[in-house]
Formats: structure tokens, sequence, C-alpha cells
């Protein structure tokens, strides 16, 4: 993320190991005419493979390029990825997009600098050490010599990025480090039209799928199609085609209430929901995740503790939407997917056809930090355009209901912990495992396609359970189970359920949300056992520096060390770093005990290393800790044994805007360090602030989200 709810591995050809290794996706995508392209009339086209989610990362890599090619930034032109013109980057996910894209287009503008220095000091006969660039004219000491716009035609980046490439000095980076206008923003604010649910082509056709009755159920016979509509079946896969949006929905309201299904229970009791992962865990997959045995003073007591979360869902504002246009043999699909590549290896897996017969190009939707029915939505569009003539646009806009009740969601979550404490009160041992399904189901990472229309084909594939990503790439259900508190003792297990009756995937911060609130709740206890401040006995378990200087930070911050217990308020700190590897993110939360819980000020201290936009950096912990109060208090997806049942806003509660709390960021900027991305760090210490908060207003210790009255007893 910068935004992404999962970790970005990508759908890409394996370099040949015996080449230098390069920054970033720059090592996978190897020419720097992937990355950029000069225009003789003076612009600079930047191709990155990372997408627009809503979390300005066009803005972000526009600034990185404009500063290494000492460009103006309004001579930047950021092209909407689309395969194959676009690098590979996987997908935008995992907040990788500044650590993967923005250090591969460094580096690549900083190559490409010194090759078209290089050239025109050969033309010219001036010294490239006496050249300078200005706003993309080159100058010697007699003046202008040349410029980028002047060799824009010469072919000088149809080559492999050079390893030595030495991007600036940071003192000398004008752009990155100021917050710049986003670039997107504009066409947002006046309705111009950015988004792909507003693309309209010639001859388009507009769709509505007709949803099965149950999960898992099969289609045994369709109505006749209601006059002036196209009726598409193919196995369990019912839609509705139809020259305006309005005879589509009509049309579609109409088919569902006389097709007739096979249904079943296939769905477990909600009620007992843990019970039932505990029971599946016996037929899972259980791996250790990191173990560690140190020398350590012996263990006094150990406290056990379990923890559950619910499946939790994407609820994106704007419904997901997609656009396909077959010719000939070929398709082209326009889509709001975080992965271009990896959803044309599934869409091609379906068709069973190559993948140079679909071409995806993205726009810009409804933004979501994770897999939502993006993905989905397009395989979709994709077959019911194979339905119609060629050369037929049809567009699929995707109803509440079906967001909410089909797209892909969070796994839901249990994790038993066990903490070994010393006779002064030290943590010297920590034991837990973890039991979930698998936190990701993107396109593109399995032999069979993994969307949802491909399962309900006629010869269709099979639903694989989903799988979590290695924790090379910082993990799925384990992700932060690792505590980052330096503990001698350790062994951390996690069980990934094979059985997968609501399809799972990736949401920010993926396992994160339950794991550090898990640890950090019982960090809470143990200091309360111990007789310490909170914030005191985290720091005498922290080493990293940078660690304990966001969690001093917030402290600060917040007023910790002055506060006063107010009957019904409560005031509880969280601290975590992403993924053990990413950016670090403190947590303090103000909370209100009243008919339910409200959280009403947050406190957010952050290190995401370098900061390019810092305005951006700040939207993001701040959006982040925004969501984190939203899946604390209120998110929760709800089912019978044979449907979701939380399918719109009054069943499927988010924060309202009302209830959004004040938010205060403070960002620790080290421009010396690697970009760490910023989209995830705050959700999950926000939760587990709130959760300390509620124990100092009701003298309560939360054990399942979300925090609502029923959950807290």
């Amino acid at each position: 993320m910068s935004a992404t709810g999962s970790s970005g591995f990508a759908h890409t050809t394996p370099v040949d190991p015996s080449k230098p290794k390069l920054p970033g996706s720059l090592n996978v995508n190897r020419r720097l005419s992937q990355w950029l392209r000069f225009s003789a009339d003076g612009v600079v086209e930047v191709h990155p493979g990372k997408v627009e989610i809503g979390q300005g990362i066009l803005t972000t890599l526009g600034q990185i390029a404009a500063d290494e090619l000492d460009v103006d930034f309004g001579r930047i032109r950021l092209v909407a990825a689309s395969t194959p013109a676009s690098p590979d980057e996987g997908v935008t996910s995992g907040s990788l997009s500044t650590q993967d894209s923005g250090s591969a287009i460094r580096h690549a503008c900083a190559d490409a600098r010194r090759i078209f220095l290089s050239v025109t000091s050969q033309r010219t006969g001036v010294p490239i050490e006496s050249l300078v660039v200005r706003d993309g004219a080159f100058h010697g000491p007699q003046g202008e010599v040349g410029s980028y716009w002047a060799l824009a035609n010469a072919a000088l980046l149809e080559v492999e990025a050079a390893p030595d490439a030495q991007p600036k000095p940071i003192g000398e980076r004008r752009i990155a480090g100021t917050s710049v206008q986003r670039l997107d923003l504009p066409e947002k604010v006046f309705g111009t039209g950015r988004y792909v649910h507003d693309m309209r082509l010639p001859g388009m056709l507009h769709a509505r799928i007709v949803r099965p009755a149950a999960r898992g159920a099969t289609l045994l016979e369709t109505p006749a199609a209601p006059e002036g509509v196209q009726l598409v079946r193919d196995g369990s896969l019912l839609a509705v085609l139809a020259a305006t949006e309005w005879q589509a929905e009509a049309a579609a309201a109409r088919v569902a209430t006389r097709a007739m299904w096979q249904v079943r229970d296939t769905l477990p009791e909600q009620s007992h929901h843990a019970e039932y992962l505990r029971e599946a865990a016996e037929r899972g997959e259980r791996s250790a995740v990191a173990q560690r045995d140190e020398a350590a003073p012996a263990v006094a007591r150990t406290e056990r503790r379990s923890f559950f979360r619910p499946f939790l869902a994407h609820a994106s504002i704007g419904t997901s939407c997609a656009v396909a246009q077959w010719a000939g043999d070929a398709v082209t699909v326009w889509t709001h997917t975080q992965g271009p590549y990896n959803l044309r290896a599934d869409i091609a897996k379906t068709l069973r056809t190559t993948e140079d017969k679909v071409l995806v190009r993205h726009m810009e939707g409804a933004g979501c930090y994770g897999h939502n029915g993006a993905d989905d939505v397009a395989l979709e569009a994709v077959l019911l355009a194979r339905a119609v003539p060629p050369g037929t646009p049809v567009r699929l806009l995707w109803s509440r209901a079906e967001e909410l009740g089909w797209g892909p969601f969070s796994s839901a979550m249990l994790v038993d912990v066990a903490a070994d404490v010393a006779a002064d009160g030290s943590l010297v041992g920590w034991r837990s495992h973890i039991i979930s399904n698998g936190h990701s189901s993107r396109p593109g990472r399995a032999p069979v396609p993994t969307l949802l229309a491909a399962s309900q084909l006629a010869d269709g594939f099979p639903v694989q359970p989903s799988i979590n990503p290695p924790m090379a790439g910082g993990g799925g259900a384990p992700r932060n189970g690792v505590p980052y508190y330096a503990i001698p003792k350790l062994d951390v297990q996690t069980t990934r359920l094979l059985e997968m009756p609501i399809r799972s995937s990736a949401l920010r911060g993926l396992g994160a949300t339950l794991n550090v609130w898990s640890i950090e709740s019982l960090l809470d206890e143990l200091a309360e056992a111990a007789g310490e401040d909170p914030v005191a006995y985290r720091l005498s378990h922290l080493e990293d520096p940078r660690a304990r200087a966001v969690l001093e930070k917030v402290a600060a911050m917040c007023g910790w060390a002055g506060r006063v217990k107010r009957e019904g308020w409560g005031l509880g700190i969280g601290f975590a770093r992403y993924k053990n590897t990413g950016a670090y993110a403190a947590v303090a939360a103000e909370v209100e005990a009243r008919e339910r819980v409200f959280c009403r000020r947050l406190w957010v201290a952050g290190d995401a290393g370098e900061i390019v936009n810092p305005d951006g950096v700040v939207n993001q912990f701040e959006g982040g800790a925004i969501h984190g109060a939203s899946v604390a208090l209120l998110e929760r997806v709800t089912f019978d044994r044979r449907n979701v049942t939380s399918d719109n806003w009054d069943s499927y509660k988010v924060l309202r805007f009302s209830e959004v709390p004040k938010v205060e960021v403070a960002m620790l900027n080290h421009p010396e360090a690697p970009f760490l991305g910023a989209g995830e760090a705050s959700m999950a210490p926000t939760i587990a602030a709130i959760a300390g908060g509620i124990h100092q207003a009701l003298g309560l210790r939360p054990r399942s989200l979300p925090f609502t009255p029923e959950n807290l007893v």
C-alpha cells in the first residue's frame, strides 16, 4: 500500500542469477525503456507497474523521477499500468509501492540522466562533470548544449539499467520531501471521469450478475429473458445484458425471482465460529513460523490467553466495476485491479488461452486496501463480453449486496498465546499458535484461477484453499505474529485451514490486526502484574532505537505521563513495526464507554524511513488508524448456514463520519534510510491501543473483535 492490504510478491519471469541485483522492481524489469520515455515536446512519461488506488502513489513516484532527472514536476506524466506496456511489478500491496517501485524509478532515472549527459558530452566535447541539468536542459560553461528532448528519439533507453548508477545525494533532492499537490485529485474533485465506473464506449451494453441463492448452489433452470434483454448462462454463472443500466438492473431482479437453484448448507454456525476454527485446525496444515531458544532467567509463571477475530469485509464505498471488449480472439479489459499481470494470468487460464490474448488496462476505482471484488468483476465482464458480437463493449457493475456479500473476505482468525514471565516480571518466553485460512487468493499465483466466476462455469475450476505469502514477504496469517520485543525464548506456530467455506484473501494488514493486538494486550497485562507503566514495560523489552523513538514520541504527544483517570474514559497504547521489517507505528487511543465504546482521539507516531511526500504519508497513517478504529469497534461479517447476511450498510457497520476520532500524526523522518511504506503500519497498533483504553475505562480485557457490548463481557 503504499496501500495495499497484502504481500506484493510478483508474477514475473525469474532473473538470471549471474546478473547484478538492481533496486526494487527494476531487478525483474531491467530495461530502462520499460520505466520512462522522453518526448520531443518536453514531457517525461513514467510507466510504473504499481497502480493508484487512492494512496497517492503516482504523485510520490513522479516526485522521485522529477528529482533524479532535474526536471520540473509539471513535466512528469504518470502512465497508468497496462499489459504488456508497463513493467510487471506484481501487486500494489504490502506497503511496498515506494519501496519497490520508488527505488526502481530512482535508479532508472539516475541511469537515464547519466546516459543522456554522457552522449551530450561526447557530441559537444564538454566534459560530463561540467554539465548541469536545469529543467531538462543541459548546460555547460558556455550555455545550453542539449536536453532530454533533443535526444528523445535516439533510443538511448533501450538498454538494461547499469548497476552502478548513482542517485542524487540526499542534500540535492528538491522535490522529494515536499508535499506537492497530488496528481490524481483534481479530476476526482471536479468529477471529470477518472474512474472506470465513468467509462462509456459507443454501443456499450450494461450487465448485471444474478447471484446464486446460496453459497455452493447449482443453477438448475433459467427463465426466459425479459424483452430487450439478453440472458447469458455458463454453468452456474447467470447474467443479463441490456442497452441501459436501469434495464439491466430491473431484468436481473426479475430473473433472480424465477431462476431455480439447488441449494445446501455449506457454512458453519456463526455462534460457534471460534470452536469451528479450532476443530478445523486438526485437519489443517501446521508449520513453524519462528523459534528461538536463548539463555533466560527461570520462569516464575505463565499467562495464557486466546483472541478471536471474525471475517472482515473490504467494504469499499464504491462497488467493483469493469469494462471488457473482444476483438477477434483477443480481449481488452479496463479494471481497477491491483495486479494487472496477475489478473491477466488468471483470465487467460479461465479462457484456456495464452496471456498475449488478454490486455489489461488499469483505471482507478473505489479505494481498497486489499483484494476486493475488482479482479472478480473483471473476469465476469470478459466472459459476458464473449457472449455478444465482437467489438461490443460490456460494462459490469456490482451491487452493494454483491460487494459486501460475494467479494473475498479477510479470514476469521484465532490465536492462543502463552507468555513466560521471570520473577522480576520480565518477559522471557513466548509461545503462540495462529489458526486461520490463508490470506491470499489473489489471481496469478496458483496453477488454476482463483477468481469467483472461474469456479462457477460449466467447465470451471475447483476452488483452492487460500495461501499465505511467505514470511520473507511478510507472511499472511502469521504477519506480525512474532513479537518485535527482545524475548529469549520463542515458538510461533501457525495452522492454515484447508477448508474454506467462505473465500478469504488479503485485507489491509492481513494477520497483523489480530497478532499485534494479542501481543500488545498481553504486554499490558504483564506490565500491570509487574506494577510497571505499560510504556516503560515495553521500552524495557525494545532494543531497536527507532522503535523506542516512536513509542516515546506518542507517549509525549498524548500526555501519557500526566494522564488522569476519568470515569468511563480510558487511554491505551499500542506499538508494532509492520511485518517486523517495515514502517514503525505507535498509537495512543482515548476511548469513551457509553452505550457502546467510542474512540474519541488517536495520536500516531510513525517512522516510514525516507518520506517523499509528507502530506501523503500523514494521510496514510491517519487513514490506517481510522480503519483500525472501525475494525476494532464495529466491523464483522455475519452469515447463516447458506449465505453472508451482512450485505448492506445496516448489517455491516463501519464508522460514520460523526464517529471518526480526531487524529494527530507525527512522522519521524529518516531521509538517509530506505523507504518503508506507510499504508498499513498504523492499523493494527490502533486496535491494540483501543483495547488498552477499554481496559482502563471498564476494567475489561477484550478477547474478541469487534469491541461491541456483546463481546465485552
